[in-house]
């Protein structure tokens, strides 16, 4: 296969991680970049002066000399961007989250399957070394059923102005839920504030039920003193703490949990639970950077006519689950059903 010739659509936050990633991808060429903006083109022509820069995205995805398109702009822009290149006969890769609907993700879920193009979305986080560590684990049973994940991702934060905390900071520990927990969660209830006369809440916590004993718990917040990226797992042999803020050691894993010697009800004054304490280790990971992993699958799910690892199925599950949240805080927390 020819190198696949990539356009990037918005060189802001983002995009230049994007450009730097797949110039660096096996099979691939960066060929374009769109954004409005001059002072951006500009940047990124200093940089990558071989990259030709469009002010218009819509001409860049018209190009033919163009395979597919990468899309890092704000959520309320990604719909009519990805519906263009995919109707332009373009592969497309989008930011997180996929979009800003779930009939929106339907939509570009059913014209990338009628033209036979692939369409990703980048949950950079299932490609970090940590997660997928902790993915095998659980897959592997080494940790047996999985009782609950709970998340905090805060920080003195950037306030957007088109999204609330949920769909700012979210979408990474949901995609991460999803890998390990599956597609089976069955309704969300979420409760949020907003400060300072900001329509959008810049706190929130969020919980997802999965139908049985399982639990999920999110904490967001743009409003902390600290920067704090911690996930905790629950599982019935070993638990896991993971965090993305440590230097080495990300990933720990306990051998701890508790042993109940009676599942009788009727006896429940005889149950004895019994905590079991034991080692602790942290397993090595991989360094490859996650957003080459992602560029790379991308990629070769084209040139292998798969499915890719965070497809759009993934996204738009975690964009029902966002929906779900901004109905349930409408109710003052009440459970809404996925």
């Amino acid at each position: 296969m020819n190198k696949l010739r990539i356009g990037v659509i918005g060189a802001g936050y983002w995009g230049p991680n994007l450009i730097r990633n797949f110039l660096l991808a096996p099979n691939a060429s960066v060929d374009a970049v769109a954004d409005a903006q001059e002072s951006r083109r500009k940047f990124i022509a200093d940089r990558y002066p071989t990259i030709r820069l469009f002010a218009d995205a819509k001409e860049m995805i018209a190009d033919p000399q163009i395979d597919a398109v990468v899309i890092a702009t704000p959520v309320s822009t990604h719909h009519p961007l990805a519906k263009a290149a995919l109707t332009a006969g373009k592969h497309v890769l989008l930011e997180k989250p996929m979009c800003a609907s779930s009939a929106e993700c339907d939509d570009l879920i059913a014209v990338a399957k009628q033209r036979g193009l692939t369409l990703m979305v980048d949950h950079t986080f299932l490609y970090n070394g940590a997660v997928r560590k902790i993915r095998d684990l659980v897959q592997s049973g080494e940790i047996g059923d999985v009782l609950y994940f709970d998340s905090v991702r805060v920080n003195l934060g950037l306030f957007q102005h088109d999204v609330n905390v949920l769909w700012d900071l979210a979408p990474h520990d949901l995609s991460i839920m999803d890998a390990i927990m599956g597609p089976n969660a069955t309704s969300v209830s979420a409760v949020g504030q907003s400060h300072f006369n900001r329509p959008q809440a810049n706190i929130a916590y969020m919980t997802v039920s999965f139908g049985g004993s399982a639990l999920a718990h999110f904490h967001v917040n743009w409003l902390a003193p600290v920067k704090v990226r911690m996930t905790l797992i629950g599982g019935s042999k070993q638990m896991i703490v993971y965090d993305d803020t440590e230097p080495s050691e990300k990933i720990k894993i306990y051998d701890k949990g508790v042993t109940i010697t009676s599942n009788n009800v009727e006896e429940i004054h005889k149950t004895l639970v019994q905590y079991r304490t034991g080692d602790m280790r942290a397993p090595r990971l991989d360094g490859t950077e996650a957003l080459y992993l992602v560029a790379k699958e991308f990629v070769e799910s084209i040139r292998d006519k798969r499915q890719p690892l965070t497809d759009a199925a993934s996204g738009r599950r975690v964009v029902a689950i966002l929906e779900a949240a901004d109905q349930s805080m409408k109710l003052g927390g009440q459970p809404v059903k996925l």
